[in-house]
C-alpha cells in the first residue's frame, strides 16, 4: 500500500510570512536578519514539503523550521542594544563630529508595522504593539536564545506550554522554568507601567509633533515632551535624558533639520516620522527615522535611526520631490 504524503501548497506557506517576520524580528531585533530567516524558512518549506508529515498544522511546522533557523543563526556573542543600554546619559555636544559611532551589528533596528501580520482582534492588536516596542525588543536580546523563543511563543503568540515543549523538544516543566526566568529578566530591564493606547490621542500628539518639526518650532516641540523624555540616535552612542537636554539638542546640533519634510509612517507598534533633508530645489533625501514612544499623553522617547539604509529596509521612498 502506497503511503500518502501531504502536499504543501506554496500559497498556504506564503500566508504565514507576515507573522513569521514578526516572530523572527522579535528574536533578532533586526529586520534584515529576520527577513533572511523567514526567506530561508520559506525556501526549506517549498523545497522540503515531503518533510511535512501532517502530524501538526502547517503553521506549527513552519514555526519549527523558523525556530531552528533562528537558533542556528544566533551564534555571535554580540547582542543588539540601544545607546541607553551601553552607557549613561551624555551631554549635548556642539556638533556631530565628535560623537562615537558603533557598527550596525550593535544596534536594535526598527520594523515597519505594515511588514507584519496582525489580526483584527483588539486584544491581539494591543499585544502586537506592546511586544514591538523598542524597549521590549531590546530587553528580549538579554535572554539566552531558547528563553527568548519560549517567552515570545508563550507571552506574545499565546502558545501553550505543551506546544512549546513539542516544538523545542523540551519537557513542559523545562518550558515553564525557562519562561519564569525570562519574565524575571524582562521585569528587571523593561519595568515601565504601560497603559492602553488611546489611538485618537496618540494620533493628535503625533500630528502635532510632525507639524512642529517641519516648522522647526522648538517651543512647540518641547511642550510635547514628558519631563523625563529620552532621546537617542543610533549609530551614535550618545543618548540624552530629560526635556531640558532634548531642547538643548534641538537648539544646537539639531538645527541641521531645519527645512526638513516629514513622511508619517508606523514602526514598532507606534507612530514614526521619516525625516527627509533638503538637497536641492524642491527635493529631499532620507536622513533619519524618528520612532516616537508615547506615554500618558506626552512623548516619552525619541529614537532616531540614521541613514538611508533604514528607509530602504522599511520600504520608504528614496526621495521626496515637490509637485505642482
Amino acid at each position: 500500500m502506497l503511503e500518502i504524503v501531504p502536499v504543501i501548497d506554496p500559497l498556504q506557506v506564503e500566508e504565514f510570512r507576515g507573522e513569521l517576520l514578526g516572530y523572527c524580528y522579535r528574536f533578532f531585533g533586526c529586520y534584515p536578519e529576520a527577513e533572511d530567516a523567514v526567506q530561508e524558512t520559506m525556501l526549506r518549506a517549498w523545497n522540503r514539503g515531503d518533510g511535512f508529515a501532517g502530524q501538526s498544522s502547517v503553521r506549527t511546522w513552519l514555526y519549527r523550521i523558523a525556530t531552528n533557523i533562528c537558533l542556528d543563526m544566533k551564534r555571535a556573542p554580540q547582542r543588539r542594544a540601544l545607546p541607553m543600554d551601553m552607557c549613561g546619559p551624555g551631554v549635548v555636544p556642539d556638533d556631530l563630529a565628535g560623537l562615537t559611532t558603533r557598527e550596525a551589528e550593535c544596534w536594535v533596528g526598527p520594523v515597519a508595522d505594515d511588514r507584519l501580520r496582525v489580526g483584527a482582534d483588539p486584544a491581539e492588536i494591543a499585544v502586537h504593539r506592546e511586544s514591538l516596542r523598542l524597549a521590549f525588543v531590546t530587553a528580549l536580546q538579554l535572554l539566552p536564545p531558547r528563553q527568548r523563543v519560549v517567552l515570545i511563543l508563550r507571552d506574545v503568540l499565546a502558545w501553550s506550554a505543551a506546544e512549546c515543549a513539542e516544538l523545542l523538544a523540551m519537557s513542559v516543566a523545562s518550558v515553564n522554568s525557562a519562561l519564569a526566568r525570562a519574565r524575571r529578566t524582562l521585569a528587571d530591564h523593561d519595568p515601565a507601567d504601560r497603559r492602553a493606547i488611546d489611538d485618537a490621542s496618540e494620533r493628535a500628539l503625533f500630528e502635532a509633533y510632525v507639524a512642529a518639526f517641519e516648522a522647526y518650532d522648538v517651543d512647540r516641540l518641547v511642550k510635547l515632551l514628558a519631563e523625563d523624555a529620552v532621546f537617542s540616535m543610533p549609530p551614535y552612542a550618545l543618548w540624552l535624558r530629560g526635556a531640558t537636554d532634548v531642547e538643548a539638542w534641538w537648539r544646537g546640533p539639531g538645527q541641521v533639520c531645519r527645512g526638513s519634510r516629514v513622511l508619517p509612517t508606523r514602526a514598532n507598534g507606534g507612530p514614526a516620522a521619516a525625516v527627509y533633508h533638503p538637497v536641492g530645489h524642491q527635493r529631499w533625501e532620507p536622513f533619519a527615522l524618528h520612532v516616537v514612544d508615547v506615554r500618558d499623553g506626552r512623548i516619552a522617547g525619541l529614537t532616531h535611526f540614521m541613514g538611508p539604509a533604514v528607509f530602504a529596509e522599511l520600504g520608504l521612498p528614496s526621495e521626496l520631490v515637490a509637485t505642482g
